[in-house]
């Protein structure tokens, strides 16, 4: 058998020859489709729309790439890639419809516009009945907002149109008894007129503890239990005071008393032989009282103590150089503290205040020694400051009188009696043989001590009322703070004005606010209305410096008297500060 043909004609190539060579039928099985691909003729121009233009994009990605400096974009972004669709997580802010009615980030928000009285009548309405009217314009929104069952029963009435009616308001008036027969004097039916009690009003009849009802048919008296009041802490006779440290002694046996001259060996030397700076930042701050303070006083000599009186009604006892803490609280007075005073040795020191009464202390043990009182508000009190008369005191009163105390006894010895309103101050001059008083009758009165009589009387048609007096460092003159917002100065021997010395420039106007004197006298010192202490220099009467110390008046101020530049400042902020 043979494998080879011939070749028919030339016409049929693809005929025996061919499917002779197709022996598996190869030929049969259909081809793959190959990809179309539109080939540009070399006469046709095709126009790109965004040109590769951008030489940091090697890969020819046709992406937008920008640098925070640039100002023009190097790519253009095809339409096809503008119109893609938003890939990557859902925007939480950016759906609107995410709340109904909801037209703000944090909720629905509406312009509305009401009047005051509009808004306060909706507002109580809905504070004490419990419902109101809502703003809103939205015609879905709710008309009332709250309890529409309050609403309902009140008629939707706010609170001005509610009213109570007549006889629930009868309900309430509470009843007074008959006024009884006037021809009857005792006994039931007895006139009692205007002075009828109140029904509901009537003692109860209450049995002491232990009895039984037989005694009770056995007793036909009424028993009737009557509670007293129970007096509060300060009052006469029940004084009392709080110790705040651990120990009353240290390890050799001394008290706060003594001076702790280890921390400020500077308390030996003599006050006012250091030259004395103007104070400029705050380094403590004493806090404790809860009301204004309206007094401080330092321990004599030293200073290492300080007194302060406060409308809370509290003396406190504090440390100035150790801790800085509160030693000892005196609970003595129902009313506000007025003035404090200590003793020539600071061993006592008294007190007085708005509940009429005066009270002699012991600073170590918080005793309360002795009480005085006439019955007259005391405005100030004051030592004598003899060594010798250190059992007399004076206390100038709010009936315009001096009064002059004996503690030994508790007697009055004398009184001064030539003011014309309330006694403000006490200032001793002339080693203590006179005393300067001032007044709210605008007068300054000089008196020789335990004689009645007044030796000098100064009164000008321009002069104010002069609340604080301070005497200077060297005794020769006296500085009164003047209510028209100016300081006066006057001699101690003549009781002439210093002309030549005016300090002004703050606002006390109103405020009994203490003049102060920097121990070596070359300052002078004063608060102010605005929270403010204001400096003066003594010889020149300029204004140095202005410190700001409080929010609110600074009352009272003291110099420590062996610190070149400390001060203490109370306000009726209630804090104390000291100052460097």
């Amino acid at each position: 058998m043979s494998l080879v043909a011939g070749y028919s004609s030339s016409d049929d190539d693809d005929g025996p020859s061919s499917h002779a060579q197709d022996v598996f039928g190869l030929a049969s099985i259909p081809t793959a489709k190959k990809m179309r691909v539109d080939e540009p003729s070399s006469s046709s121009v095709v126009l790109t729309a965004a040109p590769d233009v951008l030489s940091e994009d090697p890969l020819k990605q046709n992406s937008l790439i920008t640098r925070p400096t640039d100002t023009r974009m190097n790519v253009n972004i095809p339409y096809a890639d503008m119109m893609l669709p938003m890939q990557g997580p859902e925007n939480p802010f950016g759906d609107r419809n995410r709340f109904m009615n909801q037209n703000a980030l944090a909720g629905h928000v509406e312009e509305q516009s009401m009047t005051e009285h509009a808004f306060r009548q909706q507002h109580l309405t809905h504070s004490i009945l419990g419902y109101s009217a809502n703003p809103s314009i939205d015609p879905n929104a709710p008309a009332i907002l709250g309890s529409m069952d309050k609403a309902q029963a009140n008629g939707f009435a706010t609170i001005e149109s509610v009213k109570a009616s007549k006889t629930s308001k009868k309900e309430l008036k509470r009843k007074r008894k008959a006024k009884g027969d006037l021809e009857v004097i005792d006994g039931e039916g007895s006139y009692e007129g205007p002075w009828a009690a109140w029904v509901g009003d009537e003692a109860q009849d209450t049995l002491p503890e232990g009895a039984d009802e037989e005694e009770e048919e056995s007793e036909p008296e009424e028993i009737v239990q009557t509670r007293r009041a129970k007096p509060k802490r300060g009052a006469p006779g029940l004084e009392s005071s709080v110790f705040h440290g651990k120990s009353m002694t240290d390890y050799q046996g001394r008290t706060y008393m003594s001076p702790p001259l280890s921390e400020a060996p500077q308390l030996q030397s003599e006050a006012g032989s250091q030259e004395t700076f103007i104070p400029k930042t705050c380094i403590h701050t004493w806090t404790g009282h809860t009301s204004g303070v309206s007094v401080i006083r330092l321990f004599p000599q030293t200073g290492h103590l300080m007194l302060s009186g406060s409308m809370d009604t509290k003396i406190k006892l504090w440390d100035v150089y150790t801790h800085g803490n509160c030693l000892r609280t005196f609970h003595g007075h129902m009313k506000h503290v007025k003035d404090v005073t200590f003793s020539n040795d600071g061993r006592r020191f008294l007190s007085c205040g708005f509940d009429r009464q005066m009270k002699l202390w012991d600073t170590e043990t918080g005793q309360c020694i002795k009480r005085f009182s006439n019955g007259k508000v005391p405005l100030v009190v004051k030592f004598h400051p003899d060594e010798d008369k250190q059992n007399i005191f004076l206390a100038g009163m709010l009936d315009k009188k001096i009064i002059q105390y004996d503690i030994n006894s508790g007697d009055i010895t004398q009184e001064y009696d030539q003011h014309l309103g309330p006694v403000n101050t006490i200032t001793f001059v002339d080693e203590n043989r006179r005393f300067v008083t001032t007044s709210d009758d605008k007068t300054i009165r000089a008196w020789d001590f335990d004689i009645p009589v007044v030796i000098k009387y100064i009164a000008e048609p321009h002069m104010h009322s002069m609340p604080a007096v301070t005497l200077h460092p060297n005794k020769k003159y006296f500085a009164a703070q003047s209510l028209d917002n100016q300081i006066l100065v006057y001699s101690t021997d003549n009781f002439r004005q210093a002309r030549n010395k005016r300090f002004a420039g703050h606002s006390v106007a109103g405020y009994a606010c203490q003049v102060g004197f920097s121990p070596d006298g070359k300052w002078i010192s004063s608060g102010d209305g605005e929270g403010n202490v204001v400096f003066w220099e003594w010889k020149s009467g300029r204004i140095k410096s202005r410190l700001k110390a409080h929010s609110k008046v600074v009352i009272a101020h003291e110099w420590l008297p062996h610190e070149s530049s400390k001060l203490v400042t109370a306000s009726w902020d209630g804090l104390i500060k000291l100052w460097d």
